[in-house]
C-alpha cells in the first residue's frame, strides 16, 4: 500500500466523496476538500456563525445565545450528497448548518434550527433534501433545497438510530413516541414526505429497527432488558416474533439483514448469534462462542513484536496456526453496569457469504463465519479466526470486493484479510497481513473505505492519512 502524509482533522470528520474523487476534512470551523489522486487542495470554506445577506437562507436567523463565537462555528458533522455536488457542514452547538457547493465556492445555503435546537443533520438519498433532528426528541424537520419548503415529523425516538430509507429511497420510516406508545411512521419521500402509514409497534420500550434489503419487512426489538424481536410488514402486520429459550438475562445488541434479505442475524449479550430464515422466522443455525477452535478452522495470529522488527515499514504475514487451538475468554461481571460481554460487531460482507463477529469476551479476535451460495448446500460454519496482540477497535468489509477485510487495533499499523489470493494450484486462498504505517507518531483508531474499495482513511485522534492499493484487482 502507498500512504499519504499526515493531515489534521477534528472529531474524526473525514470522508471520501461517493465517487472517491475527493476527500473532505473538517478542522475546527473550516472545511477542506482535496483531490484523491494528488491530495492537492481543491476547495476551502470557513464557516461563519453569523448569517450573511449573500448566503441563501432557508430559515429565520437564529438569535445569538450565550455561546461564544468559537463554540458556535465548530463543525460537528459533515456529509456528502449522493452525487458529490454538495457538502453538509453541521454546527450543532450553534444550532445551524450550511450547505456548500463543490463547483461554486461562493454559493452557500444556510439552515437555522431555531428554539428547538439541533442534534444532527443528514442527507436524504436524493441529495437535495436535508433532515434535521432537534434536541429533546421534539421533531425532524425536512428541508428541500429545490423548493425551499419544509415538512415536520413529530417526536422521533432517537436522533442517531431508529430511522431508515428504503433501498430505493422512495419511503422513509421512523420510530416515534406518541402518548407513551412506540409508533412507526412511513412517509413518501417523493411526495414531500406525506404520511403513508402510521401504526403502533408491539414493543414497550423500542431499542431500534432495521428494514430488510427488499423493503418488505421490518425487524424491531425491545430495549436491553428483554430479548424480544418482532417481524412486521410495511403495513404494520405482525408476521412473527422471536425470543430464545431459555430467556437470556439481557436483551438484543445487534440485528443485521443478510444482503439478499433471506436471513436475519440476531445477537445479544450472551455470546450467541441466531440466524433466522425468512420462511419460518425461526433459527436455522446458532453460533456460540467457545474457547476451543476446532480442526478445519484457519487460525491467523499476529506475529509477536513485528512492529519493532520492521520499524513500522512494509508488511508481514500473520502466523498460520494448526488447529485445534484454544483462545482466552475474559471473565464477565454481570453485576456491573454495561458488562463487557456479547456481540460488539455483527456485519455481513458484500455478497453475504461471510459474517464477521466481534465478541466482547475475546476483544483481540475476529471470527469469520462462512455461508454457502445459493447453489451450495446450507452448512454455515466458523471459517477463520484472526488473533491480535491488542483489542480490535474497528473492522470493515471492503464495499466492492466480497472477500476483503481491513481492521485496526489502535497501534501504528493496519491489518488486512482476503480470500482472493491465488495459490500455486490456481485456487483462491486466504491471506492475512500486518501493514505498518510509515509515521513516527500515529496510532490507527478507526478506518474507512472509499466507495470504490481502493483506498482507506486511517484516523488517529487529531491526524489522519490515506492508504491506497498499489495493484488493482
Amino acid at each position: 500500500m502507498d500512504f499519504t502524509e499526515l493531515y489534521k482533522h477534528s472529531s474524526s470528520l473525514v470522508a471520501f466523496s461517493p465517487g472517491a474523487h475527493f476527500i473532505a476534512t473538517a478542522v475546527a470551523d473550516r472545511i477542506i476538500v482535496r483531490r484523491t489522486e494528488s491530495f492537492q487542495i481543491s476547495r476551502t470554506w470557513l464557516i461563519d456563525p453569523n448569517p450573511s445577506e449573500s448566503v441563501v437562507s432557508l430559515s429565520k436567523p437564529l438569535k445569538s445565545g450565550h455561546l461564544s463565537l468559537d463554540a458556535k462555528n465548530l463543525i460537528s458533522h459533515i456529509d456528502w450528497s449522493c452525487d458529490s455536488e454538495y457538502i453538509l457542514a453541521v454546527c450543532a452547538k450553534g444550532g445551524f448548518l450550511q450547505v456548500l457547493k463543490l463547483v461554486d465556492e461562493e454559493w452557500r445555503a444556510r439552515i437555522d434550527s431555531g428554539a428547538e435546537g439541533l442534534v444532527k443533520a443528514v442527507w436524504a438519498p436524493d441529495g437535495r433534501t436535508v433532515l434535521c433532528f432537534s434536541e429533546w426528541g421534539l421533531r425532524v424537520t425536512v428541508w428541500s433545497l429545490v423548493t425551499g419548503t419544509t415538512t415536520y415529523i413529530q417526536f422521533p425516538v432517537y436522533p442517531d438510530k431508529g430511522y431508515a430509507f428504503r433501498a430505493d429511497g422512495r419511503y422513509f420510516a421512523m420510530a416515534e413516541r406518541h402518548k407513551s406508545h412506540d409508533m412507526l411512521g412511513l412517509y413518501d419521500a417523493s411526495e414531500s414526505y406525506k404520511v403513508v402509514r402510521h401504526f403502533q409497534l408491539p414493543t414497550s420500550s423500542l431499542s431500534s429497527f432495521v428494514l430488510s434489503p427488499t423493503g418488505n419487512h421490518i425487524a424491531v426489538w425491545e430495549g436491553p432488558l428483554e430479548y424480544k424481536l418482532y417481524i412486521l410488514t410495511l403495513a404494520g402486520d405482525r408476521l412473527a416474533s422471536f425470543s430464545p429459550e431459555p430467556q437470556p438475562t439481557l436483551g438484543i445488541r445487534e440485528v443485521v439483514w443478510h444482503p439478499s434479505g433471506m436471513f436475519l442475524a440476531v445477537a445479544g449479550w450472551d455470546d450467541k448469534v441466531h440466524i433466522l430464515d425468512t420462511l419460518s422466522w425461526s433459527p436455522v443455525v446458532t453460533f456460540e462462542l467457545s474457547s476451543r477452535v476446532p480442526s478445519g478452522v484457519t487460525v491467523w495470529r499476529e506475529p509477536s513484536k513485528w512492529l519493532e522488527a520492521t520499524e513500522g515499514r512494509g508488511f508481514l504475514s500473520y502466523e498460520k496456526l494448526r488447529t485445534p487451538q484454544t483462545i482466552a475468554l475474559n471473565k464477565v461481571d454481570h453485576m456491573k453496569a454495561n458488562p463487557k460481554s456479547g456481540i460488539a460487531q455483527l456485519e455481513w460482507n458484500q455478497t453475504g457469504t461471510l459474517l464477521l463477529v466481534r465478541y466482547e469476551t475475546t476483544p483481540t479476535a475476529i471470527h469469520l463465519y462462512s455461508f454457502p451460495s445459493s447453489n451450495e448446500g446450507f452448512a454455515p460454519q466458523l471459517r477463520s479466526v484472526l488473533s491480535h496482540t491488542k483489542s480490535v477497535l474497528r473492522a470493515r468489509w471492503n464495499p466492492v470486493r466480497k472477500g476483503s477485510l481491513a481492521l485496526c487495533c489502535g497501534n501504528r499499523s493496519i491489518y488486512t484479510w482476503s480470500d482472493e489470493w491465488e495459490g500455486e494450484s490456481g485456487e483462491q486462498e486466504e491471506m492475512a497481513e500486518c501493514i505498518g504505517v510509515p509515521a513516527k507518531e500515529f496510532n490507527t483508531r478507526d478506518i474507512r473505505w472509499s466507495g470504490d474499495g481502493k483506498g482507506l482513511i486511517l484516523l488517529d485522534k487529531d491526524t489522519f492519512c490515506c492508504a491506497f492499493e498499489v495493484k488493482d484487482f
